[in-house]
């Protein structure tokens, strides 16, 4: 994998609760400076990322239902329209574990529909975070049936603040369901280039990592 191939799989993320202006300013720089795909945000940081950013190829991603998932399906699609109003290039939610547990597959399509379809509205990229940490081999099995089935841009393991991150056979299974017909996302826990190389030998083409400079450096180095 050569460094400019991989930095534009990564999406240079920054989401803690005492982000300042400052953060985004530095985190936006370093975006244009390596050439990354994307800065991932959270919502109400997109307008002012996506001025930032303005004039570059750099994308701005809205995290939507972040962390947890647990807004209706509504809040969710308006959080959604919002972030695109406001600039969003790609969209990354959480889906309602709740419902994933109580077996209602029917609301998590209905979720996921809502929100990939305002996504293609705009065309915009979605991405489905599932939180693969809380979830087991069935239940990530079901959301990737699921996903296979609606078509977003990404399945996504993680969002970095469950209890672990993305896994090599979680997304080995998710691969095995949706095949070509739906890219992988891995997120939370990717610090090295040997992380991101056995990811993407499992069927990664996207990283969500605070990590991508190091990681760079590292390629680099070798």
């Amino acid at each position: 994998m050569e460094i400019k191939e991989f930095a534009q799989m990564v999406d240079h993320a920054y989401l803690q609760a005492y982000a300042t202006d400052e953060d985004m300013k530095r985190i936006c720089d370093e975006a244009k400076e390596y050439n990354f795909k994307m800065v991932a945000v959270n919502s109400c940081q997109t307008k002012r990322c996506k001025e930032y950013l303005k004039g570059t190829d750099v994308h701005v991603g809205a995290a939507i239902g972040f962390p947890l998932g647990q807004t209706t399906i509504e809040v969710k699609t308006f959080e959604t329209k919002d972030a695109i109003e406001n600039g969003a290039d790609e969209i990354d939610y959480v889906i309602n574990i709740t419902e994933l547990k109580a077996k209602n597959y029917d609301y998590l399509k209905k979720e996921m529909e809502s929100i990939v379809g305002e996504c293609r509205k705009h065309n915009v990229v979605s991405k489905v975070i599932i939180e693969t940490c809380y979830l087991t081999k069935d239940e990530i099995k079901k959301m990737a049936e699921i996903a296979k089935e609606v078509k977003p841009d990404f399945v996504k393991t993680s969002t970095g603040f469950g209890s672990d991150g993305a896994k090599v056979e979680d997304v080995e299974l998710i691969r095995s369901v949706v095949g070509d017909e739906v890219a992988i996302k891995a997120s939370s826990g990717i610090r090295t280039l040997d992380d991101v190389m056995k990811l993407y030998e499992a069927g990664c083409t996207r990283f969500g990592t605070s990590a991508g400079i190091k990681i760079i450096e590292e390629m680099k180095n070798r």
